[in-house]
């Protein structure tokens, strides 16, 4: 016999958050991580192969956290950018870790061809944190439009903005971990005095392809690279993961403008959102950071094979 779920611990049933019920749950976040010490640190250690720029400030409360992003030291104009980006959601480790991981180890192999962007820490307030939201209890990523609400958003848009030349592929790298059930979406319904609804989570890796311009052939490049890292995620009963139906093995696809996704903030040829399952009792955190990184290597190679001069 199964029990409804308890309430979340936070506001009224039925009825949306208030300032009282958001200064509630930003009280029981605490620090669990330095991005200092993780990130920080990193890409100053990058800082002597590659342009490091400071492309934003978050200031909340007392905590100042400097937004960067990491640049290919001959960066030209006649090469087409390929745009990385991690940490949108915070708590989503290996997608934090996977680009650092990347840049260090392989960014070298794409030298003279393309223009490398990588922001691996949008979201810096929350990797701490480990947590899904900012400390406003927005999510960063249903942002990425006009009137978006989050200020990690708003300045990666801003520095994706003043790029000049064309953007080929934009790859952003998430999780889908076991707390979304647990306490993410909860929170969520919590937040919006909607009914939770118990779903399930895909064990396994995954990608999100964009509902209004699918790019089949390319998301399928990725699944047999990341295979042979860790394991793709199966449909369900109902053919779909996540309620979305699988579009090809491994593959959903979202309307990415329409929910404010990062992917939609380009026009890029290619564009991807990976989600690794880091729960699973058959990966290691190395296998995670692995897999994200087999996810840019595979785009990066499949953009400059299938890509043509002047089509981006």
């Amino acid at each position: 016999m199964s029990t409804a779920p308890a309430a979340y611990p936070i506001g009224t049933p039925g009825t949306p958050w208030g300032d009282a019920e958001r200064a509630e749950w930003l009280s029981r976040q605490t620090r669990q991580r330095s991005y200092e010490s993780d990130v920080l640190s990193v890409v100053e250690r990058l800082r002597s192969r590659f342009n490091v720029q400071e492309y934003g400030r978050l200031e909340y409360g007392p905590d100042v956290y400097p937004l960067m992003a990491i640049r290919s030291r001959d960066w030209r104009a006649d090469r087409p950018v390929v745009l990385i980006t991690g940490g949108v959601h915070g708590y989503e480790t290996s997608g934090v870790h996977g680009a650092l991981q990347f840049v260090e180890q392989h960014a070298s192999d794409y030298g003279g061809r393309v223009n490398l962007l990588v922001a691996p820490c949008v979201s810096p307030w929350a990797y701490e944190r480990i947590h899904r939201w900012n400390a406003n209890a927005i999510d960063p990523n249903r942002s990425f439009r006009d009137d978006g609400q989050a200020g990690e958003s708003a300045a990666l848009m801003q520095l994706v903005a003043s790029t000049e030349e064309p953007i080929l592929l934009h790859i952003d790298l998430h999780e889908t971990t076991d707390t979304d059930e647990t306490e993410f979406r909860p929170a969520l319904a919590a937040r919006d005095g909607k009914p939770f609804e118990p779903g399930d989570i895909p064990d396994g890796f995954y990608l999100v392809d964009d509902t209004e311009s699918p790019n089949p052939e390319f998301q399928q490049a990725l699944i047999k690279a990341v295979e042979k890292i860790t394991h793709i995620a199966p449909a369900d009963d109902n053919g779909e993961i996540l309620g979305s139906p699988v579009a090809a093995r491994g593959v959903i696809q979202y309307p990415l403008a329409q929910l404010g996704l990062c992917t939609s903030m380009t026009n890029a040829r290619y564009r991807t959102t990976t989600e690794v399952y880091p729960d699973s009792d058959r990966v290691t955190p190395e296998q995670c950071s692995a897999a994200q990184v087999a996810a840019v290597c595979a785009a990066i190679d499949y953009a400059l094979a299938v890509g043509k001069p002047g089509s981006f």
